[in-house]
């Protein structure tokens, strides 16, 4: 069983301003993610790390020593690093014979390792091939996803996670349309993951809506699925845990579709229908009785 850990008494106020600022909160800050080389690396792989690190700024911190790490068979130094460094997101890069341009993605939970996927490398294009202008740093992205295997399939809705957690940047309640410059697409065929950086250009289109074009910035990276370490049961939903505090308050009879549409339900007393008011017509009217009568009458007199 996963049991959350306990934080110390802090003995100075710089201490408590320290635990303080890494305490849980109910609006979480914008995460912070760790860039780790292995103790062998490609050139390829490094310049990879650091075109990501890039899109991440100004929350990365980019490590310039090599580390000897195992990240699937030891969590001891990547949890260390976390705890030190204040960062639950961390990206590992390594290269190897058998594992050749590898890069693990993860993140962690109050001091563990939440969940890991390793994806390989097949092709790379680097920001600076691509000549072409570039979104300021620190910009939020629109992060796109197609592929059917994105919600059908556990560990790539488990990526989708990750990469959604990784590049979503502050939280923000309005976007304003000249404020929409970066998108990030991701693209899950036939076994790998296609990883393109646009930036969004809005031209004159002779009405108040602009016209949208995509124009390649980089990087551009094509990745392939490996070894994967997905969190716990346990783990997961204390991870996900939401603070009754940012839950919003259940109103009755009403919900909401897919679309977004608000609908509700209308309860009534319940109507004689009897007493209905319809539509007036001579058609409809009810005769009463005395005229009935009267009828019958009239018809037998003629009869004799």
């Amino acid at each position: 069983m996963f049991q959350i850990q306990r934080q110390q008494r802090p003995k100075t106020q710089r201490g408590k301003r320290a635990l303080e600022q890494r305490a849980p909160k109910n609006v979480e800050n914008t995460k912070t993610a760790l860039f780790l080389r292995g103790g062998k690396t490609s050139e390829l792989v490094t310049q990879a790390m650091k075109d990501i690190c890039l899109l991440k700024k100004p929350n990365a911190v980019m490590f310039q020593r090599k580390n000897i790490l195992r990240p699937f068979e030891d969590h001891t130094s990547l949890e260390f690093f976390s705890v030190r460094n204040d960062a639950s997101l961390f990206i590992f890069g390594s290269h190897s014979k058998k594992r050749p341009h590898n890069l693990v993605l993860g993140r962690c939970f109050d001091g563990h390792i939440l969940d890991m996927i390793e994806l390989g490398i097949d092709k790379f294009v680097s920001i600076k091939k691509i000549k072409t202008l570039k979104c300021s740093f620190g910009t939020k992205p629109c992060l796109l996803f197609s592929g059917q295997e994105f919600e059908n399939d556990a560990v790539y809705k488990r990526l989708k996670n990750i990469l959604i957690d990784f590049f979503r940047g502050p939280m923000i309640e309005k976007v304003r349309l000249q404020g929409l410059e970066h998108v990030l697409q991701f693209t899950a065929v036939d076994g790998k993951i296609y990883m393109r950086s646009y930036r969004v250009l809005l031209k004159k289109s002779g009405s108040r809506t602009p016209r949208v074009e995509l124009e390649e910035m980089g990087p551009s990276l094509d990745f392939v699925m490996r070894r994967t370490h997905l969190a716990s049961d346990d783990l997961m939903k204390a991870a996900t845990k939401v603070p009754k505090a940012v839950k919003p308050k259940k109103v009755k009879n009403v919900s909401y579709d897919s679309f977004g549409t608000k609908e509700g339900k209308v309860h009534m007393k319940r109507q004689d229908y009897a007493k209905l008011q319809t539509r007036k017509m001579k058609g409809l009217k009810r005769k009463s009785d005395t005229s009935e009568t009267h009828g019958t009458k009239n018809k037998v007199k003629k009869k004799n």
